[in-house]
């Protein structure tokens, strides 16, 4: 019984806690950046407020082409970026970076589907009434998103659960690297067997909430 309680202290909840942050700093980064793209996609879009072909065929191009690697692929790809930027390609803060990026431009597209998606007739309305364009994106697109918003975010907090079992396998840290390294390469299965128990209850905790949030919103 020691041994597994030395397992859950030393191994399985520090990384638990680091599991945590990176998830939580990712979506908040991954969200703020992603919804001001969303938002220059939607206003300048073809379906947009006021359609500017170049700016967003630039703007669309650099969304797909960050959306097209593989999370561990740009984790690799962008490690000089990332090691000028904060220092070292391993650690809690070296995955957060390419992380982050992957989750603005995976939200960026979910936002904009769910910005353009939203009732035609509500925004000729607007523009009856004098809005501006600002003023039709954020008082009637964005308010009439919020529980697309709300479900966008779950999507992207589960994705991105499981996105750090990949950082972890270069170096990134949280449950993935303890259930590779000290379980599945040590064949030790009780820590590596804890650390998918809990990596499931994390998505489903997050699948939960995200729910419970948007069913109060619709």
């Amino acid at each position: 019984m020691d041994k597994y309680i030395n397992y859950f202290v030393k191994l399985i909840l520090p990384s638990t806690i680091v599991t945590i942050r990176i998830v939580f700093f990712t979506i908040l980064i991954g969200f703020v950046l992603g919804f001001i793209i969303a938002v220059l996609l939607t206003m300048y879009g073809p379906n947009g407020l006021n359609y500017k072909k170049k700016f967003y065929n630039v703007l669309s191009f650099i969304v797909n082409t960050i959306r097209s690697f593989p999370i561990l692929i740009l984790i690799v790809a962008i490690s000089p970026f990332t090691r000028l930027i904060i220092g070292t390609t391993i650690g809690e803060k070296a995955v957060i970076l390419p992380l982050s990026i992957t989750a603005t431009a995976f939200i960026a597209r979910l936002l904009e589907s769910s910005f353009i998606k939203v009732d035609k007739q509500l925004i000729e309305a607007a523009k009856s009434f004098g809005a501006t364009n600002i003023q039709i994106m954020f008082g009637v697109i964005i308010r009439e998103s919020i529980p697309s918003i709300v479900s966008v975010v779950t999507m992207a907090a589960v994705n991105y659960i499981a996105a750090t079992t990949i950082a972890g396998a270069v170096g990134g840290g949280g449950l993935g690297a303890v259930a590779l390294t000290y379980g599945y390469q040590s064949f030790n299965n009780t820590i590596l067997y804890l650390s998918v128990f809990i990596m499931f209850l994390f998505v489903n905790i997050a699948q939960y909430i995200g729910d419970f949030i948007y069913k109060k919103l619709i």
